[in-house]
């Protein structure tokens, strides 16, 4: 089996109760037989104070549990809209010829995969101060600690094919400075000091309403001559990297654009994985705006439905036989009342695979609803 035929996502979900217990009740319904690389908490405390300690009883009840092989541990401060607490995993299902090591640097549980393609990292949880420090110093501190990682496991910066990139109060302001530019900034600081010539990660920046700053990513260094990256455009957007000034938000003379690809994909032989970035309602470069809930959505599903396409996908070098078919998707919604009527959407296009629905904030004030996910070709 390749790589695309070992790696798993899922979605686990509780009925509301006490913090502690539902976080028991989902480390109980773990996938048996595979290898645990990501577990991901979604939630809302109430505040900062809350949320370090939610987040550290999370770390000793996976550490209880997983003891010397620990996965990747993120808390995301976005509660689900329709169950209590969520858990979204990545796992592997691992062959005799896989080398999979679970490590730790800095309190950062993370882990390296080596197969027959090349060396995997999977890695998240990285934070700075969440309480103290400005949205720009917070990324800083967060980027360099990812840095630290990469140098101790021999991943070029651009070896980063997939980002997450969770941001408090996402288009609030701390003076003048908007939070996302702040973050997009930092971003730019880090990204600079390499060449990016295969193109940025695939990635998401989404609000949450607590924790500060918030990174996963996984990266890869491709052995094999037949596997590799690609970046993936959409001739229905512009770039993210390449906005206008006028789309981004920022009183400060230096205004860095978002630095993530659209879509990039990981090619194994004839087969391959599409990290779908967060995906809007936007066209071109401009948002669709005064646009209810429905047709957002419907566009968002018509960027992504082409991305992924066997259309797009050759177009890009990438040596596809049929359109991705979808793997997962994280809906997030800006306000608590949309989720109803998402789900009925979203059951609409009869997809068959985890979804959740969150209550986030958007990177701009007039999206009401951003959609990111992982696909299979």
């Amino acid at each position: 089996m390749n790589y695309c035929e070992k790696i798993r996502y899922n979605i686990f979900s509780t009925e509301l109760s006490d913090f502690a217990s539902m976080a028991d009740a989902l480390l109980k319904q773990l996938p048996a037989g595979e290898e645990l690389l990501r577990l991901v908490f979604f939630d809302v405390p109430p505040n900062n104070e809350v949320y370090v300690e939610c987040f550290s009883l999370l770390k000793s009840k996976v550490k209880a549990f997983f003891g010397d092989r620990e996965p990747v541990l993120t808390y995301v401060s976005q509660p689900s809209l329709d169950s209590g607490l969520v858990l979204e995993v990545h796992s592997y299902i691992k062959e005799e010829s896989d080398l999979l090591e679970y490590k730790e640097m800095d309190s950062y549980p993370y882990v390296v995969l080596q197969n027959e393609s090349g060396r995997f990292l999977f890695a998240g949880g990285f934070q700075s101060d969440v309480l103290n420090k400005s949205i720009w110093q917070q990324s800083v501190d967060t980027f360099e600690s990812i840095l630290k990682l990469l140098q101790l496991e021999n991943f070029p910066i651009n070896s980063i094919v997939r980002q997450w990139n969770y941001i408090e109060q996402i288009t609030a302001f701390q003076g003048t400075y908007q939070n996302y530019q702040a973050f997009n900034d930092a971003r730019g600081d880090f990204y600079v000091r390499t060449t990016w010539n295969n193109g940025y990660p695939a990635a998401t920046g989404i609000g949450v309403s607590h924790g500060g700053i918030l990174i996963d990513l996984d990266a890869v260094v491709f052995t094999s001559g037949s596997d590799f990256a690609t970046p993936l455009d959409n001739k229905l957007q512009v770039a993210a990297h390449a906005y206008s000034d006028h789309v981004l938000i920022s009183e400060q003379k230096k205004k860095v654009t978002p630095k993530f690809e659209r879509a990039k994909s990981m090619t194994f032989g004839n087969e391959g994985v599409v990290y779908i970035s967060g995906t809007a309602a936007i066209r071109g470069e401009e948002s669709l705006h005064d646009a209810g809930l429905v047709k957002q959505l419907h566009i968002t599903m018509e960027n992504i439905d082409y991305l992924v396409s066997k259309e797009n996908l050759v177009a890009s070098g990438v040596p596809a036989k049929r359109s991705s078919e979808l793997s997962m998707l994280r809906v997030y919604l800006k306000e608590k009342s949309f989720v109803d009527e998402a789900k009925k959407l979203i059951e609409g296009y009869k997809l068959s695979i985890p979804v959740s629905f969150l209550w986030a904030d958007v990177c701009r004030d007039e999206l009401l609803i951003e959609i990111e996910g992982i696909a299979m070709y």
